[in-house]
C-alpha cells in the first residue's frame, strides 16, 4: 500500500482491480499521510456497506470531514456507479477499531455499523402511511450540545446534509445536551432524524418548562432505549395548574417510548406524588431504574412496588431519595417485587434507620442474583449491620458491599473513635472470614474525605482512617 501512495494518480486508477482486502490499509495509510485525492477515490470506490472513519479521528477534524465528504459528493454525482460500489453508510463516530487492525474477510464482521442502523419500524410505515423514497446514504454521527454555539464540524456537516437532504440522511444514536438553552437545541433536534436516536442525556440546569419543550420531541424518538434526565427545577413564580399541565406534558410522553429499557431521572423537581403519571405511561418492562436525589412520597414507593415495569429490572438505584419518615412496607415489597432479577440495588444516603433494615432483610435475603448493594451513608448501628450482613452471606452472586461505618464508633461530637474503630474492624473481619476470597466489603466513615469509587478501583489510593476494606 506505501508503493501505491508513492504515486495517488497511479493508486487511483488501480483502485477498480484492488482486491478488496487492501482498502482498509491503503485507506488508512492515505489519511495517516493526508493524500487528498486518494482518500476521494477510495471512498467513491470503496468496497464495504460501512465506512467506519470516525475510528481514525483523534478529535472532530473539519479537514478531513470535508474530504469524506467531497469523495461522497462525487459518488452521489455518478450516474453509472463501479460494480464494487457498495457504501451506504459513513460512520463518524469513535467505534469500531478493530476494523482497521484486522480485516475479517465477512460482512458482520466488516460492517458492524451496518446492522446498528437497522431500526423498527412502526404501524404506519408497515401500512404504507408517509412512504417516500428512502435516501441512499446514511451518516451515523454522536451528537454533544455544549455551548450556545454548535462547533464548526458538526455545524459543516449539518449544512451538508441538509442540501442533500434527499440523498443523505444523517442518523444520531447518542444525543447528549449539556446546555440550558432550549431553543438552540430545539433548531438542532428539528434537523435530526430522531426515530433514530436510541441514546439521549440531558445533564443541565432545566426549568420544567424546558423539559416540556423537549419533551415534544422525545415523543417522536420511537426508539429510544437509554434515557437520563437531571437537575430539572421549577420556576418560584410559576402557577399550579401550569405546574401540572408542564408535568402531564412531560409525563404523557414516555407512552411512545415502546422500546425504552433505561431510565435515570436525579434532581427532578416534580416527581413527589406524581411518580405514577411516568409509571403508567411505560409501555414495556425497564432493564435499570434510577431515581436519584429527588423527593419521593410514600405513596410514590409504594406505587413503584405494585410497577409493571420493574418485574425484570436488573439495576435499582435510589440512592438520596429520604425514606427515613416512611414505613418500611413499600420498600419490602419493592424488593420483593425484582428479588428474582435485581444485580445491582444503590440505597445509599436513603436515611434508613435500623428498624426499618430490620424490616426489608427477609426480603433483601431473597434478592438472590444480586451482584453489587451500596448502603452507604445510612445510619447503621452494630447490632444491625451484623444482622444485616448475617443475611447477605447467603447472596452467593453478591461481589461488592458498602456500608458506613457503624454509629458506635463515634462521640457525642460525631469525632471518630479510632480505637472503638479498630475494635469493630477487628470483630467484623472474623464475621466475613468466608466470604473474603470470593467479594469486597468496604466500609466508610461519614462524611468520608475520598470518594468510594476511586479507592475502590485504585489499589495505590491511600484509605482515610475511618475506610476499610474487608
Amino acid at each position: 500500500t506505501r508503493s501505491l501512495l508513492r504515486n495517488q494518480a497511479l493508486a487511483i486508477s488501480a483502485l477498480e482491480d484492488l482486491p478488496v482486502e487492501l482498502f482498509p490499509p491503503l485507506f488508512k495509510e492515505a489519511f495517516a499521510k493526508r493524500c487528498t485525492e486518494a482518500l476521494k477515490a477510495l471512498v467513491q470506490a470503496w468496497p464495504f456497506r460501512c465506512l467506519p472513519v470516525g475510528a481514525l479521528l483523534r478529535r472532530a477534524d473539519l479537514e478531513y470531514l470535508q474530504i469524506c465528504l467531497e469523495g461522497l459528493e462525487m459518488l452521489l454525482a455518478q450516474k453509472v456507479r463501479s460494480r464494487r460500489w457498495k457504501l451506504q453508510v459513513l460512520d463518524l463516530r469513535n467505534l469500531h477499531h478493530n476494523f482497521w487492525k484486522v480485516w475479517a474477510g465477512n460482512e458482520p464482521y466488516i460492517c458492524p455499523a451496518q446492522a446498528q442502523t437497522k431500526r423498527q419500524t412502526s404501524p404506519a410505515e408497515e401500512n404504507g402511511a408517509g412512504m417516500e423514497a428512502k435516501p441512499s446514504l446514511k451518516v451515523l454521527v454522536d451528537l454533544s450540545l455544549r455551548q450556545t454555539t454548535l462547533d464548526p464540524f458538526f455545524s459543516y456537516l449539518l449544512l451538508w446534509v441538509e442540501q442533500r437532504k434527499a440523498l443523505v440522511q444523517l442518523s444520531c444514536k447518542k444525543v447528549k445536551i449539556i446546555t440550558p438553552h432550549i431553543h438552540r437545541v430545539k433548531s438542532i433536534l428539528e434537523k435530526l432524524q430522531l426515530g433514530c436516536v436510541e441514546e439521549v442525556e440531558v445533564n443541565c440546569n432545566w426549568t420544567l418548562s424546558s423539559l416540556a419543550t423537549f419533551a415534544t420531541y422525545l415523543s417522536r424518538m420511537g426508539n429510544l432505549r437509554s434515557l437520563l434526565l437531571s437537575h430539572v427545577h421549577r420556576a418560584s413564580s410559576i402557577a399550579p395548574e401550569e405546574q401540572e399541565r408542564l408535568v402531564l406534558q412531560f409525563t404523557s410522553q414516555f407512552a411512545h417510548l415502546a422500546c425504552l429499557q433505561e431510565l435515570s431521572m436525579d434532581s427532578m423537581c416534580f416527581l413527589e406524588g406524581r411518580l405514577h403519571q411516568v409509571l403508567r405511561c411505560l409501555r414495556t418492562p425497564l432493564q435499570s431504574l434510577s431515581i436519584t436525589d429527588s423527593r419521593l412520597s410514600e405513596s410514590d414507593l409504594a406505587c413503584l412496588s405494585q410497577s409493571p415495569s420493574i418485574r425484570q429490572l436488573s439495576d435499582l438505584n435510589l440512592s438520596g431519595v429520604r425514606m427515613t419518615r416512611f414505613s418500611p412496607e413499600p420498600l419490602r415489597v419493592l424488593l420483593e417485587s425484582v428479588a428474582a432479577t435485581v444485580k445491582t440495588l444503590d440505597l445509599e444516603d436513603c436515611g434508613i434507620q435500623d428498624a426499618q433494615l430490620t424490616a426489608i432483610l427477609p426480603a433483601l435475603s431473597r434478592c438472590s442474583s444480586l451482584t453489587t448493594f451500596n448502603y452507604l451513608r445510612n445510619p447503621v448501628s452494630v447490632t444491625a449491620l451484623e444482622a444485616l450482613l448475617v443475611h447477605t452471606v447467603h447472596l452467593s452472586h453478591l461481589s461488592l458491599e458498602m456500608y458506613s461505618t457503624p454509629l458506635e464508633v463515634y462521640g457525642p461530637q460525631g469525632a471518630l473513635h479510632q480505637w472503638r474503630l479498630n475494635q469493630l474492624r477487628d470483630e467484623l473481619m472474623v464475621m466475613a472470614e468466608p466470604l473474603r476470597q470470593s467479594r469486597t466489603v468496604w466500609f466508610s466513615t461519614i462524611p468520608c474525605p475520598l470518594p468510594g469509587n476511586q479507592v475502590l478501583l485504585d489499589e495505590e489510593a491511600h484509605l482515610c482512617p475511618g475506610c476499610y476494606l474487608l
